[in-house]
């Protein structure tokens, strides 16, 4: 029996092991991707390992801060060693406020985490990337970069400040980001997910419940990381081959204006 398999393309999914990345890795997978999940932690990895597997796809677990900078080039010229190049970067790790309240009171310590994180993390970490495969053939297959941003990229939460602006700032890396790669191929998206079901929301679940039912979006019911999962997916996949720079709402109409 032939037991070739055709080599698949390797995707790098950050903060991998549960929730939106974990939808992330499994919808790679069934779109042919084989998966490196990075996370601080291993804690629920082995689910998504599963799941990739059955998806048909391999794989690896690495363990990355993406906070600290001084690991990224290792942890980059590790993966690329291991998988001889990405083809795509999901740029999904991210923290929310350590605290939602009144913005007059947010502290110096939160707004270092939510930037150090979300934005001046992925944009290091895209960097890091970006070089590899700036000097990577493509092949002719096609290759991405996503960021994960927020429907607070462009929806002000004043209990939640520092995390809107880390937001706002993923989305223009997002933007400069496709400018500087589109002359080699490399494709640049912002996913916008809305009101997700997620670890990050759980504190605020009763309340956003309340809120959707009342109107909130005009899809009326919780997203889910399968959802934010198929977009990132598709984009992967070069299923929109003359689009860069773009965010895709994923927030079941969140973001439409009313009058």
């Amino acid at each position: 029996m032939n037991t070739f398999r055709p080599a698949r393309p390797f995707a790098l999914v950050t903060g991998g092991r549960r929730g939106i990345g974990r939808a992330a890795c499994v919808a790679l997978a069934t779109r042919g991707f084989d998966i490196v999940a990075a996370d601080l932690t291993r804690e629920g990895a082995e689910e998504t390992e599963r799941l990739v597997q059955e998806a048909g796809g391999t794989f690896f677990f690495r363990q990355l801060d993406i906070a600290d900078l001084k690991g990224h080039e290792n942890f980059v010229a590790e993966v690329w060693r291991d998988t001889g190049g990405l083809a795509c970067l999901v740029n999904n790790a991210g923290v929310g406020a350590l605290k939602r309240g009144d913005l007059l009171d947010v502290s110096p310590e939160s707004w270092d985490r939510a930037l150090g994180v979300n934005a001046r993390g992925s944009f290091f970490l895209t960097q890091a990337v970006a070089r590899r495969m700036v000097d990577t053939r493509s092949e002719g297959k096609p290759r991405s970069i996503i960021f994960i941003s927020s429907a607070n990229a462009v929806l002000a939460s004043p209990d939640r400040g520092e995390y809107c602006i880390s937001k706002a700032a993923v989305s223009m890396a997002a933007k400069v980001f496709a400018l500087r790669l589109a002359p080699h191929d490399i494709a640049v998206h912002e996913i916008r997910p809305g009101v997700i079901r997620t670890d990050l929301t759980a504190p605020v679940a009763e309340n956003y419940t309340r809120r959707i039912a009342e109107g909130l979006s005009p899809i009326q019911r919780w997203g889910e990381p399968e959802d934010i999962g198929r977009a990132i997916a598709l984009l992967a996949a070069g299923d929109m081959p003359f689009s860069t720079g773009d965010a895709l709402h994923i927030d079941g109409g969140l973001h439409i204006g009313k009058l």
